[in-house]
């Protein structure tokens, strides 16, 4: 079972319960706020050229909807519908809890002078730090020439194999690449999901090589609507937000 459909699955009946607010689909993220005030966000792909003016038709009204209709999105091979399926799992489950570990995320899963990392989109503020941490590093982003240390998205099947650890966008859910991402770095000693879009939902992850998630959960919820609508991205709306960790495994 793919990890789109797993999220479906163990969040359906949560869903199942929760309605929708409201969805803002902005340039940089997708937010949806629940009836409840639970808010999840997921990096918008832009639209295909073949999109007319009217983005998802057959979900217009959107609010006063069943939760459960956005999440199935989730599983769509339409990058916009599947950002408001993941938006919607996360303002499922990216709620407060006991078991969140504040922090920097690099100083927890301990990387050494002799580690090789494999970066699955181009994290820039991590980059430096990992750069002078680790043996070295190799960024995975979609383009379509080898930039340095940067290389084609499609590389990373072949190089994540002799990587010791991996950090892996969430938005790799989103374009349905993560399944095989998950494949490819089931060798390294520990494997990072993280970014916004990440869901903290280690079940969906069980049974994969993913040790730890690293997401966020929304503190102000009008603050990152307002970001969202007017274009912005994790500069603009980090102070709307908490970043935590979670181990998987």
């Amino acid at each position: 079972m793919s990890i789109a459909s797993r999220i479906i699955e163990i969040l359906t009946p949560k869903a199942a319960a929760a309605s929708v607010a409201e969805v803002r689909i902005g340039l940089g993220y997708t937010a949806v706020r629940l009836t409840d005030g639970g808010t999840g966000i997921a990096l918008t792909f832009l639209p295909r050229e073949e999109h007319c003016c009217t983005l998802l038709d057959d979900l217009h009204p959107v609010a006063g909807r069943q939760a459960a209709d956005l999440l199935a999105r989730l599983s769509s091979a339409d990058p916009i519908e599947a950002a408001l399926g993941l938006a919607c799992a996360n303002a499922l489950a990216n709620r407060p809890g006991p078991d969140y570990q504040p922090g920097d995320v690099l100083e927890q899963i301990g990387i050494g002078p002799e580690d090789h990392v494999g970066m699955v989109g181009n994290f820039k503020p991590l980059a430096g730090p990992v750069r002078q941490m680790a043996a070295s590093l190799t960024i995975f982003e979609r383009i379509a020439t080898a930039q340095g240390e940067i290389r084609p998205a499609g590389e990373a099947r072949q190089r994540l194999p002799g990587c010791q650890i991996a950090l892996i966008t969430g938005t790799a859910i989103i374009n349905h690449t993560i399944d095989e991402i998950l494949v490819a770095a089931r060798g390294c000693r520990e494997v990072v999901i993280l970014g916004a879009s990440t869901p903290l939902l280690p079940e969906a992850f069980e049974q994969t090589p993913v040790s730890r998630l690293s997401g966020i959960l929304v503190e102000d919820v009008d603050g990152i609507l307002q970001a969202v609508s007017a274009g912005g991205g994790v500069r603009v709306f980090k102070h709307h937000v908490n970043k935590v960790n979670l181990r998987v495994r």
